[in-house]
């Protein structure tokens, strides 16, 4: 079974608390993106087909609620004139039912090499996923250091701290076809 992102309904976001110089409590940064896209290919056993699955998302269109931490962002932490893209490919997935579900929601983890700075990791990603009809929606979430990914923590002179921990959180729209 091939699974193809639509635009509609899917959206990739970086979440990192932080503390800023102005404020007396620490928030969470968040950046988001619609340029997403890719697909994964399963067989009937619930196995990835790795050479035809992948996700890919757009780095420098991330957005968050300030214009200057971007700016940062996309320059300083993650090069995006170097390395524009975030790749994910799937190799394998855990928790899955056998033969696969051809409704109804449930919860699985799924594995795979995620590229990001030019670092390709292995990474694991919490998945809850409703599938309805040809549509499968919802959420994967991921973490991971700075450093897992050759990127150092952001500095500036108006944020006093920034934690080293990367959340990364997909809502994805994946359309099945034959």
């Amino acid at each position: 079974m091939r699974f193809v992102l639509v635009p509609d309904g899917t959206q990739a976001r970086y979440r990192v608390r932080e503390q800023l110089a102005r404020l007396s409590f620490p928030s969470d940064a968040v950046g988001t993106t619609n340029a997403v896209s890719g697909q994964v290919v399963v067989n009937p056993d619930g196995t990835v087909v790795r050479e035809q699955s992948k996700i890919v998302v757009d780095l420098r269109t991330l957005q968050s609620d300030e214009s200057r931490r971007d700016n940062f962002i996309r320059n300083n932490t993650l090069q995006t004139n170097q390395f524009p893209t975030a790749e994910f490919v799937p190799t394998a997935v855990q928790g899955l039912a056998s033969p696969l579900p051809t409704s109804g929601e449930g919860k699985f983890q799924l594995g795979g090499d995620l590229t990001i700075h030019g670092v390709t990791r292995p990474v694991t990603w919490d998945v809850t996923a409703r599938l309805n009809g040809q549509d499968l929606t919802g959420t994967a979430t991921t973490s991971f250091k700075f450093e897992d990914f050759g990127m150092s923590v952001p500095r500036a002179f108006v944020v006093l701290s920034v934690d080293d921990n990367i959340r990364l959180e997909l809502d994805f729209h994946f359309v099945r076809q034959s």
